[in-house]
């Protein structure tokens, strides 16, 4: 169960910074909402992932899913650019996410 309290604290964190983007600097009042509420419930997920897996491993994935999804979030939602570097380093990301699992 702590492996899918890790994994939904991690899209908690994606969807908190697209709706900080979409707040703009948060003066709109519906995406800032959403943003501090996703932020909640990312890092109260995140501390029940914690209390099973090592904080290591824990953060480390947390914050690997948060940075690649914020990217691709960006170039899917905010038109950002979508090269080659930036989608090679998006897999390196994913690889050390899924290297830091089975190695727990």
């Amino acid at each position: 169960m702590a492996w899918m309290f890790l994994i939904f604290a991690g899209f908690s964190e994606v969807v908190m910074v697209t709706f900080m983007k979409l707040s703009e600097g948060y003066k709109k009042l519906f995406p800032s909402l959403i943003s501090f509420a996703a932020g909640a419930m990312s890092f109260y997920l995140l501390s029940l992932s914690l209390l099973d897996i090592p904080v290591s491993t824990g953060y480390g994935i947390w914050t690997g899913i948060g940075s690649a999804g914020a990217v691709i979030m960006g170039m899917v939602f905010f038109h950002e650019r979508k090269d080659g570097k930036r989608l090679f380093f998006i897999c390196c990301i994913v690889g050390s996410i899924i290297g830091l699992k089975f190695i727990s």
